[in-house]
């Protein structure tokens, strides 16, 4: 997962090469933008899972994701929205917008440079009035002051009733950024991931 900020980050001076593979692309973002990227272990199988399992998806149409890095996430998202829905993709590293854009060749598929604080003007402009699901690595307790509130007031306002935001962190502060935008918040925890992970759903109305 990366980190979503204000702005989008300018690409370095210099070019560290390493293989466009997923593990090669999470090294890069993190040599290049250390404190960008909340982790260069991509997410387990089974934390893919549990955070996926509560979604209606034959109800989806507009699906969101802040910080996919890589795409891990993406993919097993796109295996089981509906043909007609849309996955959007925010994420302020643009070596991570390119290398999904070259990688996931679905129609479905809609890969942003931009701040997930941006997140209800990214949707109105690809053609969306909302989002059913947003999901979301990013660590909010490391983000910079003001982002991870401006954050979760953004994404309550673009989810539609019913909808619900995803997040998966390793710290347990993220509820206080959650907590004043939404009444019902399921909480879970998954230790086969590296290093575990707190699993919180946040349900809108």
């Amino acid at each position: 997962m990366s980190i979503s900020t204000a702005k989008p980050l300018k690409r370095p001076r210099f070019a560290l090469r390493l293989p466009r593979t997923p593990w090669g692309m999470f090294l890069t973002g993190f040599f290049k933008h250390p404190v960008m990227v909340g982790s260069i272990i991509p997410s387990s199988d089974i934390l893919i899972r549990k955070m996926l399992a509560p979604v209606d998806w034959a109800n989806t149409k507009v699906f969101v994701e802040y910080g996919p890095g890589v795409g891990t996430f993406c993919r097993p998202i796109l295996d089981q929205l509906p043909h007609d829905a849309t996955l959007i993709a925010i994420d302020t590293n643009p070596d991570f917008i390119d290398y999904l854009n070259e990688t996931i060749p679905d129609p479905r598929f809609r890969a942003v440079l931009g701040s997930a604080a941006d997140v209800e003007r990214i949707v109105t402009e690809a053609g969306h009035d909302g989002a059913d699901y947003v999901l979301s690595g990013l660590p909010f307790s490391t983000l910079p002051p003001g982002v991870g509130a401006k954050i979760a007031a953004a994404t309550q306002a673009v989810l539609k009733a019913g909808g619900a935001f995803l997040v998966y962190q390793f710290s347990p502060k993220v509820r206080t950024f959650l907590a004043p935008h939404f009444a019902e918040i399921d909480h879970g925890f998954e230790l086969w991931n590296v290093p575990p992970a707190q699993l919180y759903w946040a349900w809108k109305d």
